[in-house]
Order: C-alpha cells, then structure tokens, then sequence
C-alpha cells in the first residue's frame, strides 16, 4: 500500500538523520556546535535541541525561562545543515511574533518574515522566499491553503497550551498543519486536565497516545455522574511519552544558568491607543523640527515636549491612562497569561513595576477577578504601612504578586521574588536598574528572570534602543522631575538628540494594531494592517481582488461623504436668531466651509475650491485610481 510504503520510507529518512546528526553533534564539544549559532549554549540547552533535531517531531517542556526558542532555532538550524530543510514556519501568540523574528536575526543572521495584515497581504509573504516565516495562531484557520501551498518542512508551534482544548476552532486549524517535522514548545503542556495534554501531543504524533476516549478511560476516575475525581497509571503516560518529550525543570539545570534572564514581550496595540499616540508624535516632531531648526526650545515647548513624550508611553500601556474612563490596551491582557504561566511554580512569586498608578489599578482588577492576593506599593502609601506590604509580600504564601510604581524601586530588598515584570520602559536607564535591582540583589539565590512588555512600533521601542545603545547617556531628565526638564545648552541638545532618535523612526511606521477576530468568538485578537504598515514580504505591493477593491473604495467613499457633510452643515443650513422670533441666514461663505466656496461673477456659478494635497498624498491617490481602473 501506498501509505505504508511512505511511512516505512519516512522512518527510514528519519533513522539516516537521527545518525548523521548524532556524529555530527553528539559531542557535546563537537566543533559543529561553534558554527551552530552566534550565541553558545547552555550544555541543557544542547541537549533539547539535539533532542528534536533527532526525532524530528518532539515536545519540549522545560519550565518557563529556560530558552525554549533558542532551543527550536538550534534545531532548526541542525536540520537546515543535516536534513536540507527550507521552510519553517512558526506559530505564536501575537505578541511574541516580532521577540521570535529578534532573536532568529540575532541568533542565526538569518532573516525572518512576519505574516500579517490582510488575506492578500498574508497570502503574497507565504508566496515570497524565506527560510522562516512567523504568524500567529488566530489567522490559521483563514491561511491553512496558502500554508498548504508553501508546504513548510517545518512546524513549530510556541506556547501551544493555545491548543489545549481540542474542541475549539484554533486547535483544530492547527492539526490541520502538515508538515514531516515538528517541535512543540510549551511550558505548562498539562494545565488542568489530562484531555489537555493529549491535545497537545495530537500534533507532534497523533497515535501516541491513541484515541482520545480510550485514553481518558485508561487514566482517568470518574464518580456516578462522571465527574472526574483523579487520575491513575500515571506512570505509563510518562514512560509512553519519553521517545518524544523532553522536560527540565529549573532546579534541575540551576548550577548551569546565568543569574539574569531579560526577555522581551512585544504586544500590540489598540486603535484607540494609536489615535493618542500618532497625535501626540505629530506635536513631538513638529517641536524637534523646531529645535532643528532653531537650536533652541522656550520653556513653554519644553514643557509641551515633555507632556506629548508622556501621553506617547502612557497611550503604550492603556487609553485609561489619558482618559480615565476607557480601557482600550493589551497589556494587562498580556500579564495576566504570563502570570497564569510563572504561578504554576508554587514557589515563584512576582513584582511588577509600572510607572504609573492607574496602571496598576487595571492589574488589580484583573488578578481580583482571577482570585489571585496581591499589595499595591505607591508613593502615596504611608511610611508606617510600607514595611507591612513588604512583610506580607514575603511571609504571606498566598500573596505572589508585589505591584509597584518607582517609590519601590529604591531601598527595598524583594530577593525573595524571582521574576520581575517592566510593563514600561523609563527613560532613565538607572531607574531601570533601581526596579530589577529590587529582586537580582546580593542574598537572591535563585536566577532572577526578567520580562519587559514593548508596545510594539511605539515610543517603547525606540526607548528600548535608546537604553540599549545609549546607556546612561542622560541622567532622568523626564523621571527627574521639572527641575530637569526645562535644560539649556548641552544638556538640552543631548536630550532633544535622544528624543529625535527615540521617535524619529516612528512617523514612517504605524504601530501594530489589536482587534477583535471575526465571529463567533470575540475573544480572540488578530492583527489589522495600516495604510502606513511596511509590506510583509517585498517592495512590491500585493494585487488585492477586485471585491477588497471595490470595498475600500466604497469605504473611501463614504468617509469622504462624511467629511462634506459635516464640513458644509453650516455654509447653507439656515439657523434661527435667538432672539425676537426673526430668522437670518448664514453666509454661504461662513462656517466651517469658509475659503473653500467661490462665486464666478461672470455666470452666478459657485464652485468648490480645494487645496492640493502633498505629493506623496497625490501620488498614492493616482496609484490608488490606476490600480482600480486595472480591473
């Protein structure tokens, strides 16, 4: 048969593998492992990554922090060089797409693609050349024949607890993925149920575990109303899945990592937060051209300069922050799954710094609703109460979660949290330091794990540059106070070059974009893509169907319809006097349309007159119009 002849012919591809790479990398001194990667890793890190390069399809479940990513890049890696692979592609969450294509970058120089944007958009970067290709699990079900068509060789899947429950639509696109290889990343692959891990195993190798309802009567103790009440033989689960997992945990490997683990989130952002943040841009590059142009800012622009900069991170985090009455933001979303993850430990405890105070109380809302104990430090907590919330932080059990603004960045010893969370970048670099100093501190005796949230395509991604490549360039002029904020002379030239470095890059850029998927299920987020979004895949901008045409015109249309109307409401609507019951009519040329009518005297005709606009602008329209007219 057919299907037997192609299994049997698969082992055996997968046996000449599993031998050429255990000679090659087997060693773990192997001078295959130098030429690997542009980092070293760690002997664990090694032996993960040989793991799956060997078996081709495997799970890998080490506990959270231990580098799970650069373990599927160095298999990956392995199998280009062993196994001739060309294609990978990698699922994620949304907000860890751009972390995968940073680190694939930094670690192999190789470059990655990130699909996203709409169909047409997504379906021209599957068609481009790339060896990976990231996208995030909400738009598998609407790509599966586009992927189907690049046929990857590889799949890996991250975080694919995603795909824990086997009955929703997300799960179900996803085993839908075929590809000869596949490495599974998780590190919680049993969460609450023996059903999830099953699920999760389904993708790496469906008859491992055999059917599902055969599985769960082998290992599963039920009551008369099938209510499950425990678990039995256990142990052949584990022994079942030795061939294809690997799992550590950290006091497993922990004389091998290093003391401080960074690593960054990249979330998206709302487009309620984008119409703060682009507004307050616009005002900061007007006032740097003016300094350009100048070499001097009053301290009224100064003072304007510093309020734009802080709504710009403010908008990062939550529109609640500017308004105090909406919640349009990701992060706190964000956190609440990281924590699920990191509390899973019973001894992991967290502190969770943010500048601001409204931001915290959008934390606490969410950790009231999932149950979780917690203090809140402030600068507006008194001195006698401090110490209280620092004791309770350490001694209490079920208190894990320490949140706090900057007063407790300074003089408080938390050694006895292990992961510290930044859910926005300060402008100080020192302050920075004050806030992870907290935690990795002399007396901490586990490795301390640090996890910065980046609104992605913002301000929070220039400053994380700027604290990169310019550490302590300038000391706190924004975190200092106003006292240094309104700066002359060389002091003001190193700030305002910081700014223009900070947010130059951002006006030919818009910032990714979160929006409720399609129906029916609300929850879940995809990616919109922006008029002013970098193509996906090539220069080359991608043909989109005559039926997306048509409904961005006609949605051109009538925004443009819009506009008229509320510009011409009061150039020809009569309005009634308030007093003594006369009417009088407005000026044809008054109101908001005022400058734009014209009245040839000749022939009594009035016209519309409107300005030109930019070149670029013009330029886009006439593209705009012929690629319409094409159809």
């Amino acid at each position: 048969y057919d299907d037997a002849l192609q299994f049997i012919a698969e082992m055996r591809d997968r046996e000449r593998v599993r031998t050429e790479v255990g000679r090659l990398y087997g060693r773990p001194k192997a001078a295959a492992w130098r030429k690997l990667l542009k980092v070293p890793l760690y002997p664990y890190q090694r032996e993960g990554a040989l793991f799956a390069a060997q078996n081709g399809r495997a799970l890998i479940a080490d506990d959270m922090g231990l580098g799970k990513t650069i373990q599927a890049i160095a298999a990956a890696e392995i199998l280009a060089k062993v196994a001739g692979i060309e294609r990978v592609l990698i699922v994620s969450p949304t907000s860890l797409k751009h972390q995968w294509k940073q680190e694939i970058e930094k670690f192999t120089g190789r470059e990655a693609l990130v699909v996203e944007g709409l169909i047409a958009q997504r379906r021209q970067a599957y068609k481009a050349d790339g060896f990976y290709k990231l996208v995030n699990y909400d738009v598998i079900h609407r790509d599966l024949d586009d992927i189907a068509a690049w046929q990857p060789d590889l799949v890996i899947l991250d975080e694919a607890q995603r795909i824990k429950n086997w009955k929703t639509r997300t799960a179900q696109s996803v085993k839908q993925l075929h590809s000869p290889l596949a490495i599974v990343l998780t590190g919680t692959p049993l969460e609450n149920r023996l059903e999830e891990l099953h699920s999760i195993v389904e993708f790496v190798d469906r008859f491992r575990l055999g059917p599902m309802f055969r599985f769960l009567d082998r290992h599963q103790e039920v009551d008369e109303t099938g209510r499950v009440v425990g678990y039995r033989n256990l142990s052949k689960v584990s022994e079942t899945l030795k061939p294809i997992l690997v799992r550590r945990t950290k006091k497993e490997v922990l004389d091998e990592l290093p003391e401080r683990m960074d690593k960054q989130f990249f979330v998206p952002m709302t487009p309620q937060q984008i119409e703060y943040h682009e507004g307050n841009r616009e005002t900061v590059a007007r006032l740097v051209a003016k300094w350009r142009r100048n070499n001097y800012l009053s301290e009224a622009d100064q003072l304007r300069m510093q309020i734009a900069l802080q709504n710009m991170r403010m908008s990062c985090n939550s529109t609640y922050l500017l308004d105090h009455e909406t919640d349009f933001g990701t992060k706190a979303d964000e956190l609440v799954e990281l924590l699920g993850e990191t509390l899973e430990e019973p001894d992991n405890k967290v502190v969770v710094f943010s500048q601001w105070t409204r931001m915290h109380e959008l934390v606490a809302r969410r950790l009231e609703q999932q149950r979780w104990d917690h203090v809140l430090f402030h600068g507006g907590v008194p001195g006698k109460h401090r110490k209280e919330l620092v004791r309770q932080f350490r001694e209490d059990p079920n208190c894990r979660l320490f949140l706090a603004t900057d007063a407790g960045g300074v003089g408080l010893n938390l050694q006895h949290a292990s992961t510290v969370v930044i859910l926005d970048q300060p402008w100080n670099p020192a302050v920075l330091e004050q806030r992870i100093g907290r935690v990795h501190r002399l007396g901490q005796r586990r490795p301390v794990r640090v996890v910065h949230f980046i609104a992605q395509g913002t301000i929070e991604e220039g400053m994380l540059n700027l604290l990169k490549f310019k550490k302590s360039v300038f000391s706190g002029v924004l975190d200092g106070g106003q006292d240094e904020v309104f700066l002359g002379g060389s002091r003001l030239k190193r700030f305002m070059e910081s700014v223009e470095t900070t947010t130059g890059g951002l006006s030919a850029r818009t910032p990714a974009v979160v929006a409720p998927a399609e129906p029916p299920q609300p929850p879940a987020k995809t990616e919109l893509p922006t008029s002013a979004a970098k193509p996906a895949a090539s220069s080359a901008s991608p043909a989109a169907p005559p039926e997306q045409l048509w409904s961005d015109l006609a949605t051109a249309g009538m925004a443009m319809l819009e506009g008229l109307g509320r510009m011409f409401a009061g150039a020809g609507q009569g309005s009634a006097a308030p007093t003594g019951g006369e009417r009088r009519t407005e000026s044809r040329t008054g109101g908001p349309a005022a400058g734009l009518l014209e009245r040839d005297e000749r022939t009594g005709q009035t016209y519309v007159k409107f300005p030109m606009p930019e070149p670029e602008t013009l330029q886009k329209l006439v593209d705009a119009l012929a690629a319409f007219t094409r159809r």
